[in-house]
């Protein structure tokens, strides 16, 4: 049995693995480092600030296909802790939580600092010693299950097994503690944010959205749908967020730079989008194309596109210019954006890379290069797109590397 335990990372998966160790074996003395002064921080800011705890999906599947990076891990990890375990996790501890129409689930409260206090209680409650403003520069192995953690106070701290939580970061050389211990890196790039376009001619309709659009980078399969919403310096919204996650990879090699192309009307066939203008000839000849907007889009948005494909101000269907109905058809398809850049979510960035996955045993998140060793959370190679993904990966692979380390 491990005599102590250290935690670093003061995160979702680093409280998650800290609790269940403590939790599953009381004689064990688990020590949580985290290097700056404020615990569970993404916690605080996720959703707004309400905290989206995970997503309201009960199959390991069809769970796991919302991960670019690690779908296949989470596939596998998944049945030990699901999503549905970790409803009755929290609800065992007296919060509820609540499924919104999307799927997301929050807490009952609609407030994170009810999750930032359950798990401040929970890791109290289970001897979890918590110590903040201490990093860990260095782990050195001193032996079978025996480490030493060269603190950036200058001390040492022995250990008998160590779990890495130290969440992502966008910097290379951020990880470069964990490649002296023989691990693989893949290369951090961002993920999960959104697109600039300095030339957009729809920056004036900021705010303006759209329930389902589809996205799509020209020369490339990258293709996402989801709500849309434009924003004064470009897209953003769900369909936006997917599609930075999905090509995470493929944008940062093109340097944030292509033309995307939105179709506002997902749903409806081009053939019908064109023989639904064409029955508006015959059955509203008289009324004018700019004040009749069609697939429910919103009026500003069916005018700024009307705008763009010289439909005349006051023209009415009857007499609508072929041209400009062909014109019209090609924008509500694809409408092209010229992206140059990239801005962060909100505070909530997520980082694609990390530690490469065959080097993790992942029923006990225990390292295959060195026992004792364990990962969980975003440190790993592991990413999903927005809808409580993240933290469902973080709660599981804390969870499994908690249970191990207790040596259960």
């Amino acid at each position: 049995m491990p005599g102590t335990v250290v935690v670093i990372g003061g995160g979702a998966a680093g409280f998650f693995g800290a609790i269940t160790c403590a939790e599953a074996n009381p004689s064990v003395q688990v020590i949580l480092l985290e290097k700056t002064t404020k615990l569970l921080s993404k916690v605080r800011v996720s959703g707004g600030g309400r905290c989206n705890v995970t997503h309201a999906c009960f199959q390991a599947g069809p769970f796991a296909q919302h991960y670019p990076r690690g779908h296949k891990a989470l596939k596998r990890m998944l049945p030990h802790f699901g999503a549905q375990d970790t409803v009755a996790w929290f609800e065992k501890r007296g919060v509820k939580l609540k499924t919104e129409p999307d799927g997301r689930m929050f807490p009952v409260s609609n407030t994170s600092e009810t999750i930032v206090e359950c798990l401040l209680q929970a890791a109290r409650a289970a001897g979890v010693l918590i110590r903040t403003g201490v990093g860990v520069q260095q782990i050195t192995p001193s032996g079978p299950h025996a480490f030493a953690l060269h603190l950036s106070s200058g001390d040492t701290l022995a250990a008998e097994k160590v779990l890495i939580a130290t969440g992502g970061n966008q910097k290379t050389e951020q990880y470069q503690w964990l490649a002296d211990l023989g691990h693989t890196v893949e290369k951090p790039v961002p993920s999960l944010f959104t697109l600039n376009v300095p030339s957009s001619p729809f920056k004036d309709l900021q705010g303006v959205s759209v329930p389902k659009a589809k996205v799509k980078l020209t020369g490339q399969k990258l293709e996402t749908e989801g709500p849309l919403l434009i924003t004064h310096w470009g897209l953003s919204g769900p369909a936006v967020l997917r599609f930075s996650a999905w090509g995470a990879r493929l944008l940062h090699g093109q340097q944030y730079t292509g033309t995307a192309l939105v179709n506002w009307v997902p749903e409806v066939p081009e053939e019908q989008v064109r023989q639904q203008l064409l029955d508006m000839r015959q059955s509203s000849p008289r009324k004018t194309v700019l004040t009749n907007a069609l697939f429910g889009l919103p009026n500003r948005l069916w005018q700024r596109l009307c705008e763009l494909a010289e439909v005349p101000a006051d023209v009415k269907w009857a007499e609508l210019p072929g041209k400009a109905q062909n014109k019209l058809i090609e924008l509500l398809i694809r409408t092209p954006f010229e992206v140059q850049g990239k801005t962060t979510f909100k505070e909530e960035f997520v980082t694609c890379g990390g530690i490469a996955l065959p080097e993790i045993n992942l029923d006990t998140m225990e390292s295959r290069k060195i026992p004792g060793l364990y990962f969980a959370g975003e440190v790993l190679d592991i990413d999903g797109i927005t809808g409580g993904f993240n933290f469902q990966a973080a709660w599981t692979g804390g969870y499994l590397a908690g249970k191990a380390i207790a040596g259960l």
